[in-house]
C-alpha cells in the first residue's frame, strides 16, 4: 500500500523524488537478482576507478571556475574603488569636481 504524499512543489523537487524512486527499485532489484543487464553495468561503472577520476576533476574544474567568477568581481570592485578614490583626490586637490568626469 502506498503513502500518499504531497506533490512536490518544484520540478527539481520532482526530479529528486523520481531519481530516489529509480534508486530504490535498482537497488530491490540487484538485491533479488532480477536487475537487468543496464542497470548491472550503470552501478558497476559508477564505481569504477575512472568514473571517479572523472567526477574528481569535475569537482576541480567546477572550483576554479568559482574561483574564477570570484577573482573577477574582485577586480571589479577594486577598479570601482579606484575610480571613487581617483575621483576624490581630483576634488580635494582642486582639479575637479565629481560633476566633471563621466559616468563609468
Amino acid at each position: 500500500m502506498a503513502i500518499s504524499r504531497k506533490p512536490p512543489l518544484t520540478e527539481e523537487a520532482q526530479e529528486k523524488h523520481m531519481i530516489a524512486l529509480a534508486m530504490d527499485l535498482a537497488e530491490k532489484q540487484l538485491r533479488e537478482g532480477t536487475a537487468s543487464s543496464q542497470v548491472i553495468t550503470h552501478y558497476l561503472k559508477l564505481a569504477s576507478t575512472k568514473e571517479q577520476k572523472e567526477l574528481e576533476l569535475l569537482e576541480t574544474q567546477k572550483k576554479l571556475m568559482d574561483a574564477k567568477a570570484e577573482a573577477i568581481a574582485s577586480t571589479k570592485s577594486q577598479e570601482e574603488l579606484f575610480k571613487s578614490a581617483i575621483k576624490a583626490f581630483k576634488t580635494y586637490s582642486g582639479q575637479g569636481s565629481e560633476d566633471d568626469e563621466p559616468e563609468y
